[in-house]
């Protein structure tokens, strides 16, 4: 008879729910923790074979990366556990060091927001079973990518990040003395659907549709010729500004987003906005903190390229209340202050470390606090009518290498439209 079964028997009635709830408990508890104890066991096969048959490589100064999302079977053949079902994203790398310095990862660099093996380690403890507990923090810290890599040597090993949907966007950094090496690659996640959308982008106009500048006022003048707002599905009604550009390598406009914490999200009302005929080619947000919504970058890509770069027109929003708004939201109202958007993107990419130049062209026009333009869902916005143009590079790049170039200055905005507001309340 279990000690729980003689309590049950032995008590007095009237104290026999109290006492069935705790025995109840604790015997629970006790077969969970003798459960746990032998939920791990060091996996067999840990090989990275199947890793290095589907990694994407590249090579940059006597370097070469190559890199692979493991699935959820990879998870559990290597970690004898689904360390993917925890919220966590495996990321397996190799480097290969044929450079005369010795080299480190900057795991940072990758993912600020990284965990180490010992962290994942720790979350899948269990109860009462320290030995086992110990075996598994040993197993993950030998499958985890070990610095340094000497020269010649040849180190792979896993880093462990938050996930990323369909595309992982790698951002590696290998610093040596006085050297930094970047590396972005563009990563399949299994388990997911195959990513149409992203890698296609870049083979969307033929030479032929997608004229070539190179001089930068001709570029200027393409720039303000493009649409001002994108339109509704029925492409009649006016839909949101075109209030930004971006133009660079995809990789490395990309690798600035990542390192300013923007990751790919599309909701149903970005696909409602048209540029082209089509919805957005990607949709980027950067969400506060406790996974608040705040901005949000649509991107087109253009039918113009400059010195052989990709263009793209670029929507620059966030909702009203911005970090405030509701979490959940499904129906974001675009804030009316659309520059304030704009220009707190400026501020952000600056630190980014990949953005080389900008300037300011003409976009949708001024509209005034009193005389607001319309976009969907009856929103208002009023603007100073100009967007961006942001020219990327690859990093890094300091504050003090941005170029600003000469092209329309921006306004005093802020002491204009404090008047403009004092005026429309009048």
């Amino acid at each position: 008879m279990s000690l729980a079964t003689w309590l049950l028997a032995h008590l007095p009635q009237s104290r026999l729910p109290v006492w069935r709830a705790f025995a109840m408990l604790g015997t629970a508890a006790l077969q969970f923790a003798l459960a746990g104890c032998a939920s791990w066991q060091i996996p067999t096969e840990v090989d990275d074979v199947a890793l290095r048959a589907r990694a994407v490589s590249a090579t940059e100064q006597e370097v070469q990366l190559s890199a692979t999302v493991l699935s959820a079977e990879d998870s559990r053949r290597m970690f004898g556990v689904d360390v993917n079902g925890t919220g966590i994203q495996p990321v397996w790398l190799q480097v290969e060091n044929k450079s005369p310095q010795m080299l480190w990862l900057l795991r940072a660099g990758t993912d600020p927001d990284y965990f180490s093996s010992l962290e994942v380690a720790w979350s899948l403890h269990a109860p009462l079973a320290n030995a086992d507990n110990a075996a598994l923090d040993e197993h993950l810290d030998r499958l985890g990518f070990q610095n340094p890599i000497p020269p010649g040597a040849t180190r792979a090993g896993i880093i462990f990040t938050n996930p990323h949907r369909r595309t992982r966007l790698l951002n590696v950094d290998l610093v040596g003395q006085r050297r930094m090496i970047p590396f972005t690659l563009f990563l399949p996640v299994p388990d997911e659907a195959p990513d149409v959308g992203l890698i296609p982008i870049r083979q969307r106009y033929a030479a032929t549709e997608a004229p070539e500048y190179a001089d930068p006022d001709a570029l200027r003048a393409a720039l303000e010729r493009l649409p001002g707002y994108a339109t509704g599905a029925d492409e009649t009604a006016s839909a949101d500004p075109a209030n930004v550009v971006m133009i660079g390598e995809l990789a490395d406009i990309g690798a600035a987003l990542v390192r300013r914490g923007f990751r790919r999200d599309t909701m149903e009302l970005d696909n409602a906005q048209r540029l082209f005929g089509r919805p957005p080619d990607i949709v980027v947000r950067k969400a506060g903190q406790g996974g608040v919504p705040a901005n949000w970058l649509r991107l087109w890509l253009v039918p113009l390229r400059y010195q052989g770069q990709a263009i793209f027109l670029v929507q620059a929003g966030r909702p009203v209340g911005g970090r405030f708004a509701v979490a959940e939201g499904k129906d974001l109202i675009l804030h009316p202050d659309v520059d304030e958007a704009r220009n707190l993107l400026i501020q952000d990419l600056l630190y980014s470390g990949g953005l080389a130049k900008l300037g300011f062209v003409g976009g949708v026009g001024a509209a005034t606090v009193a005389r607001p333009r319309d976009s969907l869902a009856g929103t208002k916005y009023y603007t100073d009518g100009l967007r961006a143009v942001m020219f990327f590079a690859t990093r890094p790049l300091a504050l003090s290498d941005v170029q600003i170039l000469d092209w329309i200055p921006l306004p005093n905005r802020e002491g204009d439209l404090d008047a403009e507001k004092r005026n429309a309340q009048q």
